[in-house]
């Protein structure tokens, strides 16, 4: 065989396949190479099982595996019974039916120690929206350049490699530009094709970008058009299936560094009616950055300008001190027995303070929203 021949010229220790494969179709080629055989899914998993760091992305991949497992289960038993072959470990020592319960109860052991990560995921989401700030969620395909961005955002030290998948959980940190202050998100990669599986488990993490006021989606402006257009693609009907359809999207052109001006032209124009909202950056050298905040502030126009009159007393005191870590505070002055305040803050934040300041015995002396 053509392949068998391949694999021994070329000394290959494992044979990787773009569709998928069915277990037989595994074992015939590992029993005629010699060497285990894998399909897309299968390289994915082990790419995401080596980029995974945190508990609950180790987790949600260990879940992947198994329900691939567990639905490949009785098939490979019964081909590894008929002759033990690269990639089948032995599974011949199994009976079918313990072998398929013995992963039901591995599944079934992971998913709650993830519904109790999710749970906790949720009173941390629930306690950002609490802090009444506008959240922006980092999304595009992976190798993009989203944990860049985020880094040139954030002016920190989020992971960066020209490796896939270098961010399989979240990270949120809180930014200030343009006078405002925002929640933003840095959310696993998307990828072409990338199994219903893998989506159902990192499902928790996608939604992240459900909950945004504003997705920034990065793409590679320096790879070819063709890619350019498929990733772009890909990235929005993802967004589309995990229900953010409705949140506004800015497209941050990443990597304009690798491209001359006049390619970063043509491209634009071919793709201009494709991508959201497109600015074209580099986050690499912080090129267009101050642009891509200016996008982001003109996006959430919408505060509310709030001047009010607290009396001062030690509760109001302590609830002054909690609005300067919540909203942008314009002014404030302190004259006889009460505080001068104004304020900017998103709408439901500003109704939501608007009451506590009445509650405080305040007076709210103007509440309109910033042109």
């Amino acid at each position: 065989m053509e392949l068998a021949e391949l694999v021994k010229k070329t000394g290959a220790q494992k044979i990787i396949f773009d569709n998928l494969l069915k277990p037989v179709q595994a074992y015939n080629i590992a029993k005629i190479t010699g060497v285990e055989a894998i399909d897309r899914f299968q390289l994915i998993l082990e790419i995401f099982a080596r980029r995974a760091s945190t508990t609950e992305a180790k987790l949600q991949i260990q879940l992947a595996k198994l329900k691939y497992e567990l639905a490949h289960a009785k098939e490979k038993v019964r081909l590894a019974k008929m002759g033990e072959q690269p990639g089948f470990m032995g599974l011949g020592a199994y009976e079918v039916n313990v072998y398929y319960e013995t992963v039901k109860r591995q599944i079934a052991i992971i998913t709650e120690k993830l519904k109790r990560i999710r749970r906790k995921r949720l009173l941390h989401r629930e306690r950002r929206i609490e802090l009444g700030f506008p959240s922006i969620s980092l999304a595009g395909y992976t190798n993009a350049g989203k944990s860049s961005l985020f880094n040139a955002l954030t002016d920190e030290e989020a992971p960066v490699d020209d490796m896939l998948f270098t961010t399989l959980s979240t990270t949120t940190r809180l930014v200030k530009f343009s006078g405002r202050k925002f929640l933003l998100t840095d959310t696993v990669g998307f990828i072409d094709r990338l199994p219903i599986t893998l989506i159902e488990a990192f499902r928790s993490t996608l939604e992240e970008t459900i909950y945004s006021d504003i997705i920034l989606l990065v793409v590679d402006i320096s790879e070819p058009l063709a890619t350019i257009e498929r990733k772009l693609s890909v990235c929005l009907e993802t967004i589309d299936n995990i229900g953010a359809f409705g949140v506004p999207i800015i497209t941050a052109l990443n990597k304009i560094d690798l491209i001359s001006e006049k390619e970063l032209e043509e491209k634009m124009e071919k793709i201009k009616n494709k991508a959201p909202r497109p600015v074209h950056i580099s986050a690499l050298y912080r090129i267009n950055i101050e642009k891509l905040k200016e996008e982001i502030k003109n996006m959430l126009k919408d505060y509310i300008q709030v001047s009010c009159s607290i009396p001062l007393t030690s509760e109001a005191m302590s609830f002054i001190s909690w609005l300067h870590n919540r909203v942008d505070i314009q002014r404030i002055d302190y004259s006889g027995d009460a505080a001068h305040i104004a304020f900017e803050a998103v709408p439901w934040f500003a109704e939501k303070l608007k009451g506590r300041i009445e509650d405080l015995g305040g007076k709210i002396e103007d509440f309109r929203q910033i042109p």
